[in-house]
């Protein structure tokens, strides 16, 4: 398998982690969506990262997506996501949650980034960032009771996307550690694992 995609992602890493968890080998061309964009859009015809080629040469798109597929290819009993029911939806919601965090703090670099400063809007920048700081304040309040993991009392997809969000809220100058301390030491302790480790950009 190739993944198509640069680890300052949270979506590409996010993948990247799941394949190094689930032991599956894959080679990775590290190709921006911005400084490679043609050799995306051959792949991705949004011009989007990730992009995953399964060895017969097909194509998935979109992390959630590939991320159901490796799920089903390693077998979905042993997944990162419980099978069925209240736990499953569980992992999900809370996953969600995460990658909808991502999702608003790149909005919130999109803006600073990618406008000239005359047309940056400082307070969608700021909402932006409040929604990434309240969806993982939620992550956070799960950890309140102590429990090792967020979800179905194991490493899930949940613990996956957590650790990419927080990893991109302290890019973003998020506190995490003054802000959400459990979900901080949560993430660093999951660094010890080497799927996490060997994905640090």
């Amino acid at each position: 398998m190739i993944l198509i995609g640069v680890n300052r992602s949270p979506y590409t890493r996010r993948v990247a982690v799941t394949l190094g968890l689930y032991g599956m080998p894959f080679e990775q061309r590290d190709l921006s969506g911005f400084g490679n964009r043609a050799e995306v859009r051959a792949a991705n015809p949004l011009g989007r990262i990730p992009a995953l080629v399964l060895d017969d040469g097909e194509t998935l798109v979109d992390s959630g997506a590939i991320i159901d597929h490796l799920d089903e290819a390693y077998g979905r009993d042993r997944a990162l996501v419980p099978p069925a029911g209240a736990e499953r939806r569980a992992v999900l919601r809370l996953a969600a949650l995460m990658m909808g965090a991502c999702d608003k703090g790149l909005q919130a670099a999109y803006e600073r980034n990618h406008h000239p400063p005359e047309k940056v809007h400082q307070p969608w920048i700021d909402d932006c960032l409040l929604s990434m700081r309240t969806a993982l304040a939620a992550a956070e309040a799960v950890l309140a009771d102590g429990r090792p993991y967020l979800s179905a009392g194991r490493l899930t997809h949940a613990d996956v996307a957590a650790f990419v969000a927080e990893r991109l809220a302290r890019g973003l100058k998020v506190d995490t550690e003054a802000e959400m301390p459990r979900l901080h030491a949560h993430c660093r302790s999951l660094l010890e694992r080497e799927p996490f480790r060997a994905t640090e950009p």
